[in-house]
């Protein structure tokens, strides 16, 4: 048994109207999606998807003639690849989708087989006008989601803060409601300071009296002293690490106490193999772990097969906010959209690997040289 060929692809869908994404100052005028195939000999073919791969080729001879089994060994050489040449983790999604595939077990077995179920909150991505907000909390309660994320980063704090109480005063305790102030990282066009330990804990004192149920990236990633220091004085749950990329990194944000919400993704920081060991280590701690999962549906999937299978957690990430972000524009990849129940949970099957279905027909109109949101 053995690799025999992996195939790297680009597409990107044209966004009419455009997506103005609250963390990026130019709207979104094309979705990006790239594809990696591995094929091995049996005729069995995994996919991932995530990172924009490019570069990836060169390493690609690391892979071929190899057990696809051997998970180990490869996070291990993906692992050096990450240092040396980008984030190639959606090649080990595609090595766990395709190892399901080969021993006919989905994935939320193969990483633990805790449950399959998982509880969802919608994950809002634009900055409307507070009445719209609300109207679009109400249409989530409706659908049956549990909780509800804003985003900061209007014009104004007062803005953004005056959102979050018009919806806890319209929804009251019949929906949690989380807040994403996106000062860990930066889009690479956008040159505004992170805040600082003290605007980020007048901030939440503020989020405390509206009951927010956590309080998401408040300082830049590597401000561990500023974390600790928010944490200690103030009793909102912070979140964070969606973007941190290294294992030491991680265990530093655990040992020095600066989270109560790990929120890594699969696709981004060290896959499938990786977040499974930080899962227990993160449960183990008396924390939250639930991955981020903005992308496409491929990397929703592979989040809900890890978290599910693993630890669980009261909610995960579940990128709703239409009509600018559709469950058709973010899983056009795929044959079928990803959806939750009437009580927002989603349920796992029980077909092999991450049980995906692509869409073939859509994937070859939107076939693209590039990667990129225009």
């Amino acid at each position: 048994m053995a690799i025999i060929r992996i195939e790297i692809t680009h597409h990107q869908l044209p966004l009419n109207p455009p997506f103005p994404a609250s963390w990026d100052p130019q709207p979104r005028t094309k979705f990006p999606v790239t594809l990696i195939r591995v094929f091995d000999d049996s005729g069995h073919v995994g996919i991932g998807s995530g990172d924009a791969m490019y570069g990836f080729a060169d390493y690609q001879r690391y892979f071929i003639g190899q057990d696809p089994l051997d998970l180990e060994r490869h996070h291990a050489v993906l692992s050096n690849i990450d240092f040396h040449a980008g984030r190639p983790w959606p090649m080990d999604v595609a090595l766990w989708d395709l190892a399901g595939k080969i021993r006919g077990e989905p994935v939320w077995k193969m990483v633990g087989g805790s449950s399959n179920r998982i509880r969802a909150y919608a994950s809002s991505g634009v900055h409307r006008p507070v009445g719209e907000m609300v109207k679009l909390a109400k249409q989530v309660l409706e659908r049956g989601f549990p909780a509800f994320k804003v985003r900061f980063g209007r014009e104004s704090l007062a803005e953004d803060l005056a959102v979050v109480a018009a919806i806890r005063d319209a929804v009251g305790s019949d929906l949690e409601i989380m807040v994403d102030c996106n000062q860990g990282w930066r889009m690479p066009w956008d040159t505004q300071s992170p805040w600082n330990l003290e605007k980020a804990l007048y901030v939440a004192e503020k989020l405390q009296d509206e009951r927010v149920y956590w309080m998401e990236e408040p300082l830049h990633r590597g401000d561990y002293t500023g974390y600790s220091e928010l944490r200690r004085r103030v009793s909102i749950r912070i979140a964070g690490g969606e973007m941190t990329r290294e294992p030491y990194e991680f265990r530093e944000l655990l040992e020095r106490d600066c989270l109560d919400v790990f929120q890594p993704d699969a696709v981004c920081t060290l896959g499938i193999s990786g977040l499974r060991s930080l899962a227990y280590a993160v449960h183990a701690a008396g924390k939250i772990f639930t991955p981020h999962t903005w992308g496409n549906g491929i990397g929703l999937m592979a989040n809900l097969h890890l978290t599910a299978g693993t630890v669980g957690a009261p909610f995960i990430e579940f990128p709703y906010d239409p009509p600018e972000w559709s469950l058709e524009r973010r899983d056009y990849p795929l044959q079928h959209v990803i959806d939750v129940d009437e009580a927002g949970w989603i349920t796992l099957g029980e077909a092999p690997g991450l049980g995906l279905e692509l869409n073939e027909e859509l994937l070859a109109a939107t076939v693209s040289k590039q990667a990129t949101f225009a």
